[in-house]
């Protein structure tokens, strides 16, 4: 057997650690069949009419649903089966089936017989199974094992709303567990048995806490040894501590061991990660080995400080990082460790420091990782946006922090239990009715019984709720005077008007709240990828003012001693199927997408918090850009360079454009850039070592002078009504943003820009979803009431590509309560009818809303045209009810 398949064998069982020979911990994640719906008097029953599909573990049955046109996703009962063969050998030993997790009610049976239920999403549940297997003294026996995963809605079980995607299906490792009838505790919340405490750690010594519980399934009464010894990363012993113990049969009892004394410990954090292990022994009279756990252990301390912020280890640290979603493009949030591994990296090589795991529990790679990787780390229950005042909802609450605290307590890398996010971002009832002051009170009850009860399971790590920016709301209800630390997600130039509130906010906190910590754990905007602005402005969703809004966030945030820190939302592009934005059921304010492809805004954390020599050309992944070009045959355009160096120079095609002096981490450049392939390379000397970056961009020109320009006219792509360029990576297309026309050249005649009547937050275009098709930014633009779109291009044969939209419709628009605005609106819609002629000739009649222009969704037609007698093109609108409007327009020269 390689060692491969040892470690698979041997793997750790609970949250943390590996197993020894006696415990087996395998993964039963192949061949697995599925069944999207309810099957009635399954699994009693069976039925051959069910069709059911083959699939591995992790999975989800929402993998497609939640990117389609279609409103809504599959909430429901599914089922899962799977055969597993047990040996002769298991009999007399405790077999276990352990679920990392499966969303969000759980209930498992083996053999048709009910084992157990669990209730939430994001926690780990294991259920003893011995009992029901079949045995055969000299085969393997056959046993199937049935999942029925309920995802629905319910009022008694959080999340009840938010800004993610729901995914349903057993999306974590499911594992099969054998052990030893006696053993360390597997049913304490599916745990390892062994809780950690460090009462005392300072840079000359530390003393380290184990409890922890046995269980003996046997008949017999077991006398016993229970070692555990701490072992340095080398491999070396440290200390160790015996401790002898009677076990009655049938029983679990609980014991504790102190090891005290560790001289000169190398100490744990982000900068030095070090991790001793602690092993822990079950031995029996004969001095078998019957069981071994093995855990993380980090020495570390730390406060929190109301006035001058985060220490660790007696040093003054400011918590920069991120908060993370489990999911991934096209896997839903089934996924295998790696992503989440990779998705620790990525956050550690931006330099950070810091993570909010939100807003619910999640893989224990992520954990393992961070502490093997030193991130600091602040993990929750998914409290959020409202809650239910039920005893049922309450208890299930109570449960869900228990299971987070039981199976994630040995992380060294975790520092703060929370338990809500924007629970009043949602209230019920009336705005300051009775009603809703009485539901406030009994929120703030239900946060209180939940830091209660965090407190006493674990008085040495903090507590924290995450409030939006109201901040009277929580004040008034008690919720700020609760927790240990006060969160706030902030949104100010984005979701709030102004960047400037945001410093004011935060000082307001400390006026009003001196004596209480904060962490900013949430600020950020969308960036997409797509979307290119040199002149940025809230709310246009481009890569630039998202890189824009964290200069600005970054340095309020580093310039406030009183501020702990903060975590940017969010590491990644993640699904929010509710979403209706210009990239549908995704929430793009990731500093990478969805595919982990970091955005500008990544380099920009990168130049101000790496600690080695870092440089980097900004817009990395922007290698397709295009402009109009002038007289010189270049279109110059700004690029950034984002540095910790004092100094960088710039070079084209290797000449240099300049050097500068870098301010805040940035230097920009304008950059002359020629039609066809650009090389860039940045460059910086400190030390007499040279550090550089290089890009090569693929420049599409467009000439701006269609009847001088010595560059051919081949293609021109423009988004009316847009300020924005508009990348088709997969057509290797650029689209331009509008302009007015001027002879010789090209561009609208009259009209006005599209805005929805009542939107504050953005000056052009709709944020609405825009049906059948990809292109949503282009659709979701416009420009209204034009009567030409004119190109004066030379003779030829062209294809026209006309884009429409009609953005405005009767029907109410959901509120969308991530947007901070909870109403309903209407647009003021009106009928529109117009012709549109291509050169005098009609190409299409009577284009209105009783025909093609149906309420967002995209209409598109290509024309074929000759072009002769130096004519050039006049796309000519003549209304006939309404105002006429043109969404993009494409033209390619054919010959």
């Amino acid at each position: 057997m390689n060692l491969k398949r040892l470690i698979i064998l041997f793997y750790l069982i609970g949250s943390c650690g590996v197993i020894s020979a006696q415990t087996i911990k395998q993964t039963i994640n192949s061949n697995w069949e599925f069944f999207k719906g309810d099957i009635a008097g399954f699994p009693t029953q069976k039925s051959a009419d069910i069709k059911w599909e083959k699939v591995s573990i992790p999975h989800s049955w929402n993998v497609i649903d939640v990117t389609d046109d279609e409103p809504g996703y599959y909430r429901g009962v599914s089922w899962y089966k799977k055969i597993v063969y047990t040996s002769a050998s298991w009999k007399g030993k405790s077999v276990y089936l352990y679920f990392e997790g499966a969303n969000q009610v759980t209930e498992v049976y083996v053999n048709g017989k009910f084992v157990g239920k669990h209730i939430g999403g994001y926690t780990a549940f294991s259920f003893q199974i011995g009992q029901f297997l079949n045995y055969n003294n000299e085969n393997l026996s056959a046993n199937e094992i049935e999942v029925k995963v309920d995802n629905s809605h319910s009022e008694s079980i959080p999340p009840l709303s938010a800004d993610f995607t729901f995914f349903g299906g057993i999306y974590r490792d499911v594992y099969l567990v054998t052990t030893d009838p006696v053993h360390f505790n597997l049913d304490s919340n599916a745990t390892n048995g062994i809780r950690i405490k460090t009462p005392h750690v300072s840079n000359n010594d530390a003393d380290v806490s184990i409890n922890g519980s046995i269980t003996n399934a046997s008949t017999d009464k077991q006398v016993i040894k229970i070692t555990s010894s701490i072992i340095g990363a080398d491999g070396k012993p440290v200390k160790d501590i015996l401790t002898k113990i009677s076990v009655p049969a049938k029983a679990t009892i609980s014991f504790n061991q102190e090891i005290k004394g560790i001289v000169n410990p190398h100490l744990w954090s982000p900068d030095d990660p070090y991790l001793y292990h602690l092993v822990s022994k079950i031995i029996d009279a004969k001095g078998n080995v019957l069981d071994e756990v093995m855990n993380p252990l980090g020495l570390r301390w730390f406060k929190f400080d109301a006035a001058t912020g985060f220490y660790l280890n007696g040093k003054s640290v400011k918590l920069i990082g991120a908060n993370r979603h489990q999911d991934y493009k096209g896997m839903a949030n089934a996924v295998p460790d790696v992503i989440h591994e990779n998705d620790i990296a990525l956050l550690k090589g931006m330099g950070a420091n810091f993570i909010r795991i939100s807003h619910y529990p999640q893989d224990p790679a992520v954990l393992e990782a961070c502490d093997r990787l030193g991130l600091l780390a602040s993990i929750e229950i998914p409290i959020v946006n409202r809650a239910t005042q039920s005893e049922e909802f309450t208890a299930n609450c109570l449960h869900m922090q228990k299971e987070m605290i039981d199976q994630n307590y040995n992380h060294p890398s975790i520092i703060i239990w929370a338990y809500m996010n924007e629970v009043l971002l949602v209230p019920r009832y009336k705005r300051d009715s009775p009603e809703q002051l009485s539901y406030f009170k009994d929120v703030a009850a239900l946060a209180q019984k939940l830091d209660d009860l965090t407190r006493k399971e674990d008085p040495a790590r903090y507590t924290m709720i995450s409030c939006h920016g109201d901040f009277d709301r929580y004040y008034k209800a008690g919720i700020t005077g609760i927790p240990q630390i006060i969160g706030w997600n902030l949104y100010y130039g984005w979701y709030a008007e102004g960047f400037e509130g945001f410093g004011k906010f935060l000082d307001h906190h400390h006026e009003v709240l001196p004596g209480k910590p904060v962490i900013v754990t949430e600020y950020g905007c969308d960036g997409d990828t797509r979307l290119h602005n040199f002149e940025p402005e809230r709310f246009d969703k481009t890569i630039e003012y998202e890189t824009l809004y964290h200069k600005k966030y970054l340095k309020d945030i580093m310039d406030r001693p009183f501020v702990s820190g903060g975590a940017l939302w969010c590491l990644v592009d993640f699904s929010s199927e509710g979403r209706i934005d210009a990239a549908p059921h995704v929430n793009t304010k990731g500093m990478a997408t969805s595919e982990r492809v970091p955005k500008d805004v990544y380099f920009y954390y990168q130049a101000n918090l790496l600690k080695q020599p870092f440089i980097k050309i900004g817009s990395h992944n922007w290698t397709l850009r295009g402009g109009i070009g002038d007289k010189d045959m270049s279109c110059t355009q700004p690029v950034e360079v984002y540095t910790n160096l004092p100094e960088v120079s710039l070079w084209l095609d290797g000449k240099l454009i300049g050097k500068q002096t870098v301010h805040d981490k940035v230097a920009t450049f304008n950059v002359p850039f020629k039609n066809g392939v650009n090389q860039l390379k940045a460059s910086a000397k400190v030390n007499d070592i040279d550090y550089e970056d290089l890009i090569t961009i693929n420049f599409k020109m467009v000439p701006g002078d269609l009847h001088n320009s010595i560059l051919p006219f081949n293609e021109i792509n423009v988004s009316l009504g847009d300020k924005r360029f508009y990348i088709d990576d997969k057509l290797k297309q650029v689209w331009l943003p509008e302009k007015s026309y001027e002879p010789g050249s090209w561009g609208y005649v009259g009209g006005h820009i599209f805005s929805m009547q009542g939107n504050t937050l953005q000056t052009y275009g709709t944020n609405k979803d825009i049906l059948g098709t990809d292109y949503d930014p282009i659709y979701a633009t416009q420009r209204v009431g034009l009567s030409d779109f004119k190109l004066d291009v030379p003779d030829g044969k062209y294809e026209v590509n006309l884009l429409f939209a009609e953005l405005l419709s009767k029907q109410e628009r959901e509120a969308q309560p991530y947007n901070l605005n909870n109403t309903t609106k209407t647009d003021a819609a009106s009928e529109r009818s117009f012709d549109v002629l291509i050169n005098g000739q009609t190409v299409i009649d009577k284009l209105g809303n009783d025909n093609y222009l149906e309420p967002a969704r995209a209409f598109s037609t290509r024309v074929t045209i000759n072009v002769t007698g130096g004519k050039g093109i006049d796309v000519n609108f003549k209304p006939i009810k309404g105002e006429t409007i043109l969404n993009g327009i494409q033209v390619k020269k054919v010959f």
